[in-house]
Protein backbone atom coordinates (compact mmCIF):
# COMPACT_ATOMS: atom_id res chain seq x y z
CA UNK A 1 0.00 0.00 0.00
CA UNK A 2 1.63 3.54 -1.22
CA UNK A 3 1.67 6.10 1.69
CA UNK A 4 -1.47 8.51 1.27
CA UNK A 5 -0.43 11.93 -0.17
CA UNK A 6 -1.24 14.73 1.85
CA UNK A 7 -4.27 17.02 0.50
CA UNK A 8 -4.66 20.63 1.10
CA UNK A 9 -7.99 22.14 0.84
CA UNK A 10 -8.79 26.21 0.32
CA UNK A 11 -12.62 27.16 1.28
CA UNK A 12 -15.34 28.16 3.31
CA UNK A 13 -15.53 27.27 7.36
CA UNK A 14 -18.98 28.40 7.90
CA UNK A 15 -22.95 28.54 9.79
CA UNK A 16 -25.65 27.40 8.08
CA UNK A 17 -29.43 27.46 8.73
CA UNK A 18 -31.46 25.25 7.19
CA UNK A 19 -35.20 24.22 6.24
CA UNK A 20 -35.92 21.08 4.90
CA UNK A 21 -39.17 18.30 4.80
CA UNK A 22 -37.68 16.58 7.38
CA UNK A 23 -37.38 19.70 9.79
CA UNK A 24 -35.09 22.72 10.98
CA UNK A 25 -31.73 23.38 12.37
CA UNK A 26 -30.05 26.98 12.79
CA UNK A 27 -26.41 27.87 12.89
CA UNK A 28 -25.07 24.57 12.98
CA UNK A 29 -21.79 23.51 11.46
CA UNK A 30 -21.56 23.90 7.68
CA UNK A 31 -18.70 25.09 5.13
CA UNK A 32 -16.95 23.11 2.14
CA UNK A 33 -13.75 22.83 3.94
CA UNK A 34 -15.59 21.22 6.98
CA UNK A 35 -17.21 18.96 4.89
CA UNK A 36 -14.76 17.79 2.80
CA UNK A 37 -11.88 17.79 5.32
CA UNK A 38 -14.00 15.07 7.59
CA UNK A 39 -14.74 13.18 4.56
CA UNK A 40 -11.10 12.80 3.30
CA UNK A 41 -9.90 12.26 6.60
CA UNK A 42 -11.12 8.79 6.47
CA UNK A 43 -8.65 7.92 3.60
CA UNK A 44 -5.65 10.46 3.80
CA UNK A 45 -4.51 13.12 5.98
CA UNK A 46 -5.67 16.98 5.20
CA UNK A 47 -4.42 20.37 5.42
CA UNK A 48 -7.20 23.25 6.02
CA UNK A 49 -7.18 26.95 4.93
CA UNK A 50 -9.89 29.16 6.18
CA UNK A 51 -11.27 31.93 8.22
CA UNK A 52 -14.05 32.05 11.18
CA UNK A 53 -14.84 34.59 13.07
CA UNK A 54 -14.90 35.44 17.27
CA UNK A 55 -18.26 33.03 17.37
CA UNK A 56 -16.75 30.17 15.96
CA UNK A 57 -16.04 27.08 18.43
CA UNK A 58 -12.73 26.11 19.19
CA UNK A 59 -13.85 22.79 20.46
CA UNK A 60 -14.94 22.06 16.40
CA UNK A 61 -10.92 22.83 15.68
CA UNK A 62 -10.06 20.57 18.64
CA UNK A 63 -12.00 17.65 17.36
CA UNK A 64 -10.86 17.92 13.74
CA UNK A 65 -7.16 17.89 14.91
CA UNK A 66 -8.18 14.36 16.42
CA UNK A 67 -8.64 13.26 13.07
CA UNK A 68 -5.65 13.74 10.30
CA UNK A 69 -7.03 17.04 9.80
CA UNK A 70 -4.36 19.66 10.30
CA UNK A 71 -6.30 23.11 11.31
CA UNK A 72 -3.08 25.37 11.91
CA UNK A 73 -4.16 26.97 8.32
CA UNK A 74 -7.63 27.99 9.93
CA UNK A 75 -7.45 32.16 10.98
CA UNK A 76 -9.80 33.65 13.57
CA UNK A 77 -10.60 36.95 12.40
CA UNK A 78 -12.61 39.57 14.35
CA UNK A 79 -16.25 39.58 13.83
CA UNK A 80 -18.65 36.72 12.93
CA UNK A 81 -17.94 33.24 11.06
CA UNK A 82 -20.36 33.42 7.42
CA UNK A 83 -23.40 32.16 7.77
CA UNK A 84 -25.62 30.70 4.98
CA UNK A 85 -29.48 30.64 5.56
CA UNK A 86 -31.23 28.19 3.11
CA UNK A 87 -34.06 25.93 2.46
CA UNK A 88 -35.25 22.76 0.35
CA UNK A 89 -38.47 22.50 -0.88
CA UNK A 90 -39.74 20.09 -3.78
CA UNK A 91 -36.41 19.68 -5.39
CA UNK A 92 -33.92 18.27 -2.99
CA UNK A 93 -31.12 18.56 -5.72
CA UNK A 94 -30.86 22.38 -5.30
CA UNK A 95 -31.41 24.57 -2.34
CA UNK A 96 -32.88 27.92 -2.59
CA UNK A 97 -30.78 31.00 -0.95
CA UNK A 98 -32.69 32.82 1.57
CA UNK A 99 -29.72 34.83 2.67
CA UNK A 100 -25.81 34.58 2.76
CA UNK A 101 -24.08 36.73 5.35
CA UNK A 102 -20.25 36.84 4.06
CA UNK A 103 -18.64 38.04 7.54
CA UNK A 104 -15.22 37.60 8.09
CA UNK A 105 -15.32 35.16 4.73
CA UNK A 106 -15.48 38.33 2.54
CA UNK A 107 -11.56 39.31 3.22
CA UNK A 108 -10.77 35.85 3.55
CA UNK A 109 -6.68 36.18 1.75
CA UNK A 110 -5.30 32.33 1.88
CA UNK A 111 -1.95 32.36 2.97
CA UNK A 112 -0.02 29.47 2.73
CA UNK A 113 2.60 28.14 5.36
CA UNK A 114 6.00 26.41 4.09
CA UNK A 115 3.88 23.19 5.16
CA UNK A 116 1.23 23.76 2.89
CA UNK A 117 3.07 25.30 0.34
CA UNK A 118 4.55 21.48 -0.12
CA UNK A 119 0.95 19.80 -0.18
CA UNK A 120 1.23 16.94 -2.67
CA UNK A 121 -2.77 17.05 -3.85
CA UNK A 122 -4.75 20.31 -3.48
CA UNK A 123 -8.68 20.89 -3.54
CA UNK A 124 -9.79 24.16 -4.44
CA UNK A 125 -13.35 24.59 -2.68
CA UNK A 126 -15.98 26.34 -4.16
CA UNK A 127 -14.72 30.36 -3.43
CA UNK A 128 -13.40 33.48 -5.92
CA UNK A 129 -11.55 32.10 -8.46
CA UNK A 130 -8.87 34.60 -7.79
CA UNK A 131 -8.24 33.33 -4.72
CA UNK A 132 -7.89 29.91 -6.25
CA UNK A 133 -5.09 31.04 -8.64
CA UNK A 134 -3.47 32.64 -5.38
CA UNK A 135 -3.43 29.34 -4.24
CA UNK A 136 -1.41 27.93 -6.93
CA UNK A 137 0.72 30.42 -7.64
CA UNK A 138 1.86 29.66 -3.70
CA UNK A 139 2.06 26.17 -4.21
CA UNK A 140 4.90 23.97 -5.05
CA UNK A 141 4.35 21.34 -7.92
CA UNK A 142 1.65 19.19 -6.33
CA UNK A 143 1.10 16.25 -8.34
CA UNK A 144 -2.79 16.67 -8.65
CA UNK A 145 -4.79 19.62 -8.68
CA UNK A 146 -8.89 19.66 -8.32
CA UNK A 147 -11.40 21.91 -8.01
CA UNK A 148 -15.26 23.17 -7.63
CA UNK A 149 -16.86 26.11 -9.38
CA UNK A 150 -20.50 27.48 -9.40
CA UNK A 151 -22.99 29.39 -11.33
CA UNK A 152 -21.87 32.28 -9.06
CA UNK A 153 -18.18 32.88 -10.57
CA UNK A 154 -19.12 30.86 -13.50
CA UNK A 155 -21.19 34.06 -14.55
CA UNK A 156 -19.61 36.95 -12.28
CA UNK A 157 -15.69 35.89 -12.81
CA UNK A 158 -15.53 33.89 -16.16
CA UNK A 159 -12.10 35.60 -17.19
CA UNK A 160 -10.68 34.56 -13.96
CA UNK A 161 -12.56 31.36 -13.38
CA UNK A 162 -11.23 29.93 -16.77
CA UNK A 163 -6.69 31.22 -15.77
CA UNK A 164 -7.71 29.21 -12.67
CA UNK A 165 -9.44 26.28 -14.74
CA UNK A 166 -5.64 25.95 -17.02
CA UNK A 167 -4.02 24.74 -14.09
CA UNK A 168 -6.14 22.59 -12.72
CA UNK A 169 -6.50 18.59 -13.21
CA UNK A 170 -9.56 17.58 -12.04
CA UNK A 171 -13.17 19.60 -12.31
CA UNK A 172 -16.03 19.17 -10.19
CA UNK A 173 -19.12 20.29 -11.41
CA UNK A 174 -22.64 19.91 -11.94
CA UNK A 175 -24.83 19.60 -15.20
CA UNK A 176 -26.22 23.46 -14.77
CA UNK A 177 -22.80 24.67 -14.34
CA UNK A 178 -21.22 22.91 -17.04
CA UNK A 179 -23.83 24.23 -19.38
CA UNK A 180 -23.65 27.41 -18.14
CA UNK A 181 -19.52 26.99 -18.38
CA UNK A 182 -19.31 25.64 -21.50
CA UNK A 183 -22.51 27.24 -23.63
CA UNK A 184 -23.86 23.84 -24.61
CA UNK A 185 -26.50 22.32 -23.54
CA UNK A 186 -25.84 18.68 -24.33
CA UNK A 187 -23.52 17.26 -21.93
CA UNK A 188 -20.91 15.54 -23.75
CA UNK A 189 -20.39 18.42 -26.06
CA UNK A 190 -20.05 20.43 -22.97
CA UNK A 191 -17.44 18.45 -21.22
CA UNK A 192 -15.30 18.58 -24.36
CA UNK A 193 -15.64 22.18 -24.19
CA UNK A 194 -14.48 22.03 -20.89
CA UNK A 195 -11.52 19.57 -21.43
CA UNK A 196 -10.67 22.52 -23.85
CA UNK A 197 -10.03 25.00 -20.95
CA UNK A 198 -7.90 22.91 -18.99
CA UNK A 199 -8.96 20.02 -16.71
CA UNK A 200 -8.92 16.50 -18.58
CA UNK A 201 -10.86 14.90 -15.74
CA UNK A 202 -14.45 16.03 -15.17
CA UNK A 203 -16.49 14.61 -12.47
CA UNK A 204 -20.32 15.64 -12.77
CA UNK A 205 -22.46 15.60 -9.51
CA UNK A 206 -25.76 14.67 -9.76
CA UNK A 207 -27.55 14.63 -6.58
CA UNK A 208 -29.93 11.64 -5.77
CA UNK A 209 -28.92 10.16 -8.82
CA UNK A 210 -25.37 10.18 -8.02
CA UNK A 211 -22.32 11.01 -10.62
CA UNK A 212 -21.10 10.83 -14.19
CA UNK A 213 -17.21 10.78 -14.08
CA UNK A 214 -15.68 11.56 -17.61
CA UNK A 215 -11.68 11.01 -18.22
CA UNK A 216 -9.79 10.70 -20.91
CA UNK A 217 -10.49 6.68 -21.11
CA UNK A 218 -13.97 7.12 -21.02
CA UNK A 219 -17.27 7.32 -19.46
CA UNK A 220 -18.45 5.88 -15.91
CA UNK A 221 -21.52 6.11 -14.26
CA UNK A 222 -22.22 5.64 -10.77
CA UNK A 223 -26.10 5.63 -8.66
CA UNK A 224 -25.90 7.14 -5.52
CA UNK A 225 -26.57 4.87 -2.78
CA UNK A 226 -30.42 4.95 -1.97
CA UNK A 227 -30.70 5.29 1.77
CA UNK A 228 -34.49 5.66 2.95
CA UNK A 229 -35.00 9.20 4.14
CA UNK A 230 -32.91 12.32 3.17
CA UNK A 231 -32.84 14.82 5.87
CA UNK A 232 -30.57 17.19 4.85
CA UNK A 233 -28.48 17.16 0.97
CA UNK A 234 -26.44 20.45 2.50
CA UNK A 235 -22.22 19.50 2.06
CA UNK A 236 -23.59 16.18 0.46
CA UNK A 237 -21.09 17.84 -2.45
CA UNK A 238 -18.41 18.56 -0.68
CA UNK A 239 -18.20 15.58 1.31
CA UNK A 240 -18.18 13.69 -1.82
CA UNK A 241 -15.20 15.61 -2.92
CA UNK A 242 -13.62 14.86 -0.04
CA UNK A 243 -13.90 11.16 -0.16
CA UNK A 244 -13.35 10.82 -3.96
CA UNK A 245 -9.92 13.09 -3.41
CA UNK A 246 -9.13 10.74 -0.30
CA UNK A 247 -9.18 7.86 -1.85
CA UNK A 248 -7.22 9.27 -4.59
CA UNK A 249 -4.87 10.41 -2.58
CA UNK A 250 -4.48 6.86 -0.38
CA UNK A 251 -3.52 5.11 -3.24
CA UNK A 252 -0.71 8.16 -4.45
CA UNK A 253 -2.89 9.18 -7.28
CA UNK A 254 -0.80 11.87 -9.78
CA UNK A 255 -0.92 13.66 -13.00
CA UNK A 256 2.05 11.73 -13.61
CA UNK A 257 0.09 8.01 -12.95
CA UNK A 258 -2.36 9.20 -15.64
CA UNK A 259 0.23 9.56 -18.76
CA UNK A 260 2.01 6.35 -17.26
CA UNK A 261 -0.22 3.87 -16.81
CA UNK A 262 -3.74 5.38 -18.32
CA UNK A 263 -5.72 2.18 -17.14
CA UNK A 264 -4.64 1.84 -13.61
CA UNK A 265 -5.37 5.83 -13.51
CA UNK A 266 -8.82 5.00 -14.67
CA UNK A 267 -9.27 2.31 -12.66
CA UNK A 268 -8.55 4.32 -9.24
CA UNK A 269 -10.98 7.36 -10.55
CA UNK A 270 -13.37 5.24 -10.87
CA UNK A 271 -13.42 3.84 -7.30
CA UNK A 272 -12.74 6.84 -6.50
CA UNK A 273 -16.16 7.98 -7.86
CA UNK A 274 -18.20 4.95 -6.26
CA UNK A 275 -15.87 6.39 -2.47
CA UNK A 276 -17.49 9.79 -3.27
CA UNK A 277 -21.01 8.49 -3.98
CA UNK A 278 -21.00 6.05 -0.56
CA UNK A 279 -19.71 9.13 1.44
CA UNK A 280 -22.55 11.37 0.71
CA UNK A 281 -25.30 8.86 1.07
CA UNK A 282 -24.15 9.05 5.18
CA UNK A 283 -23.72 13.04 4.84
CA UNK A 284 -27.61 13.56 3.80
CA UNK A 285 -28.93 11.11 6.81
CA UNK A 286 -28.31 14.41 9.25
CA UNK A 287 -27.97 17.85 9.86
CA UNK A 288 -25.15 19.66 9.21
CA UNK A 289 -22.09 17.14 10.07
CA UNK A 290 -23.67 15.39 12.39
CA UNK A 291 -23.54 11.91 10.61
CA UNK A 292 -19.82 11.90 9.70
CA UNK A 293 -18.63 12.83 12.91
CA UNK A 294 -20.48 9.57 14.30
CA UNK A 295 -19.52 7.65 10.93
CA UNK A 296 -16.85 5.10 11.57
CA UNK A 297 -14.64 3.60 8.75
CA UNK A 298 -16.58 -0.02 9.06
CA UNK A 299 -19.43 1.09 7.96
CA UNK A 300 -18.17 3.42 5.47
CA UNK A 301 -16.63 0.20 4.20
CA UNK A 302 -19.78 -2.10 4.10
CA UNK A 303 -21.74 0.40 2.31
CA UNK A 304 -19.12 0.79 -0.16
CA UNK A 305 -19.48 -2.55 -0.63
CA UNK A 306 -22.72 -2.81 -1.29
CA UNK A 307 -22.96 -0.05 -3.19
CA UNK A 308 -20.48 -2.14 -5.41
CA UNK A 309 -22.24 -4.97 -5.76
CA UNK A 310 -25.58 -2.79 -6.69
CA UNK A 311 -23.64 -1.97 -9.58
CA UNK A 312 -21.78 -5.12 -10.86
CA UNK A 313 -22.15 -7.20 -13.43
CA UNK A 314 -22.76 -10.81 -13.23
Amino acid sequence: MKKPSTILTVGSMAFDSIQTPAGKADKVLGGSVNYFSVAASFFAPVQILGVVGEDFPKSHLDWLSTRKIDVSGVKYAKGQTFHWVGSYEGNMNEAKTLSTALNVFEHFNPELSETHRHAEMIFLANIDPVLQTSVLDQAKGPKLVAMDSMNFWIAGKPDALKAALKRVDILSINETEAALLSGEKNLKRAIDVIRGMGPQVIVVKRGEYGAILFSPNGIFIAPAYPVDSVIDPTGAGDSFAGAFMGYLASHGASRDLAKSNPAEWDALLRSAVVAGCTMASFTVQDFSLHRLMRLEAKELSARQTELLKMIAVG
